[in-house]
């Protein structure tokens, strides 16, 4: 990934660090505290970059949306209820960020790319088909770029429940929470996106 999303200062925030409870790191971000900020960006910014990239497939437009993410984070934050956990709603914001750009990109006539890096190839292929999946031992013979190709199949919203769930590993609570979708109908969609990509799978292995 480049270099720090909003090339923020390379320095030590000292009262804040990965144990910091995140009502305490709420309270100073609504106060409008910018080690706060810092802080958030440093913690989360490559979760958010990685999710986008394998959202969109396209690196550089993956970057930019990830600045615009955290920018819309900053801006929402008196508005933010609590009723999620702040990562959830931070997921929730990159989700919609996601679907958006998808439609723009769709709009200009331009789809998901080859840009995904080896690593996040591998990361897919080794958490794709979690125990609930039918596709688990399936995804673990298939080539790497079987895996991309099958996951750009899939429509946006497929992708980011398959992204949510067997990539992020976030669980069914989160992604209601970020999809605003009641359990049963995560859990079905969920299975049909599975079903469908292991059925593409299969197909790109034949051929």
């Amino acid at each position: 990934m480049p270099s720090d999303v909003l090339e923020l200062p390379r320095r030590v925030v000292s009262e804040l660090d990965a144990a910091t409870p995140e009502h305490l790191l709420l309270a100073r971000l609504r106060r409008g505290e910018a080690a706060a900020f810092e802080h958030l960006v440093r913690q989360y910014q490559h979760r958010v970059y990685d999710f986008c990239v394998r959202m969109l497939g396209d690196r550089e437009e993956a970057f930019d949306l990830t600045q615009e993410i955290f920018l819309s984070v900053h801006r929402n934050l008196a508005g933010f209820r609590a009723d999620a956990r702040l990562t959830t709603w931070l997921y929730r914001v990159a989700r919609n960020h996601c679907l958006n750009r998808i439609k723009h990109l769709k709009r200009r006539g331009r789809g998901v790319t080859d840009e995904y890096g080896e690593s996040n190839e591998l990361s897919i292929t080794d958490s794709l088909g979690g125990s609930e999946g039918p596709d688990e031992k399936l995804v673990r013979k298939v080539d790497r770029s079987l895996v991309h190709r099958a996951i750009e199949a899939l429509d946006e919203e497929q992708r980011a429940l398959v992204v949510l769930r067997d990539v992020e590993g976030l669980s069914y609570e989160e992604i209601m929470d970020i999809t605003e979708l009641p359990e049963g109908t995560v859990k079905s969609r969920l299975h049909r996106a599975r079903e469908k990509l292991a059925g593409i799978l299969a197909r790109l292995e034949g051929d």
